[in-house]
């Protein structure tokens, strides 16, 4: 049979997750609910509840220039640096946090942690169950953006900060901000929501439902318990295939037809004409993709993540988006990508326009982008612009 599925010859771990005991790089972690459990929102609770961070800058004598940084589906604490020893990446967003980047860690304290539920630290289904020291695997329980926005608020009383400067978030980063402000609003000094939503449409729960689809199928998913499956032995197939399906939905048409067109990777004939496997380059745009997601994530916090945005709602028990979003004291920015398919634009304009408290310094910017969703990542000089400029204005 062809294998139409592997196009790196390197073996694929059975889960890309961090797991104690591999280089911590710049890994900070701090632990809580040691004493009496972590209560989740959808019901059921965890135990040695696990977050890791990391920080730059440093925090001022009252506190006061402490910006929360939070990562979107796919991310992790690594928000800024190089790649080396246990960060097989560079930082997401180095383009916008740094030393006199528009997010200056010569002026402000910047901390960004890995979310309930990921794989790079803080706990998830990779993690060990207290009970028997194995992964948690489908025993892990359903988190919300709440749960996680709840977890970064132990972190942030052990760090000593009582009110971030602001919590910025693209994606799902803006959902966690969000919810920072609704939540909590006296401990947000500002907002920053960039290419997100109040409450995940009907279509981005779609999308989600495809990616899970391909996951759940690959056998050797197994139901979750993959983790001594050794090298090519977990569901790398599914998540390859899932990563690839959300690929799409992150760029747009015209940027996969200005770098892609129609030219082939490999175009190969044999006694009857053209091959049937033989590669466009977008599909090996795709592969790659696919490839390095496999080796930094896992698959179960892949469908937990996914699970929670699809969760997303502010209006959740709280009377509707309208009023929770009357709660929201801090002034607000909302960014948007305009050829966003997948978070388009009159996402945040609703958001930008439900915020009630008149503050002056509220703000709405469309960054004019080819690149679609992933402009949030790409466009650092105009997103950064956007930032730097609201955050003089505070």
């Amino acid at each position: 049979m062809v294998d139409v599925f592997r196009h790196n010859a390197a073996p694929y771990p059975a889960s890309g997750a961090w797991f104690p005991g591999d280089p911590v790089g710049n890994r900070k972690f701090h632990t809580f609910a040691t004493d009496r459990p972590f209560s989740l929102e959808g019901g059921g609770s965890l135990r040695d509840v696990t977050v890791a961070y990391e920080t730059w800058g440093s925090l001022n004598s009252d506190a006061s220039n402490a910006i929360l940084i939070c990562h979107a589906w796919t991310g992790d604490s690594h928000v800024a640096g190089v790649t080396g020893v246990g960060h097989t990446t560079s930082g997401w967003w180095d383009g916008v946090v740094g030393p006199g980047r528009a997010i200056d860690t010569n002026k402000y304290f910047v901390v960004c942690s890995n979310v309930l539920g990921g794989c790079q630290g803080s706990t998830g289904p990779a993690s060990a169950h207290p009970d028997d020291g194995k992964p948690y695997g489908l025993r892990f329980p359903v988190v919300t953006i709440r749960d996680m926005v709840r977890a970064q608020a132990h972190l942030t009383d052990a760090l000593g900060i009582k009110r971030w400067h602001a919590v910025i978030g693209g994606s799902m980063g803006g959902m966690q901000a969000l919810e920072w402000a609704i939540i909590m609003p006296d401990r947000v000094g500002a907002l920053v929501a960039i290419a997100t939503c109040a409450e995940a449409s009907a279509q981005q729960i779609a999308w989600t439902s495809i990616g899970r689809r391909a996951l759940l199928q690959d056998p050797a998913y197994n139901n979750g318990n993959y983790y001594d499956a050794g090298p090519d032995g977990g569901p790398w197939v599914g998540l390859s295939t899932a990563r690839m399906v959300a690929q799409v939905t992150f760029r747009t048409d015209s940027r996969f037809s200005e770098k892609f067109a129609r030219r082939f990777k490999t175009l190969n004939f044999n006694s009857d004409g053209i091959e049937l496997f033989s590669e466009f380059e977008v599909e090996g745009y795709l592969d790659h993709h696919g490839d390095k997601l496999v080796r930094r994530f896992d698959a179960n916090s892949y469908l937990y993540i996914g699970k929670a945005m699809d969760l997303h709602d502010v209006g959740r028990s709280r009377g509707g988006v309208a009023e929770a979003m009357a709660r929201i004291k801090a002034p607000t920015l909302t960014m948007s990508i305009d050829s966003d398919i997948l978070y388009p634009a009159y996402q945040q304009e609703m958001i930008h326009n439900s915020v009630k408290n008149k503050d002056p310094r509220n703000a709405h910017v469309t960054i004019e982008s080819i690149e679609g969703h992933d402009g949030f990542l790409i466009e650092t000089v105009a997103v950064g612009a956007g930032i730097r400029e609201f955050l003089g204005s505070l």
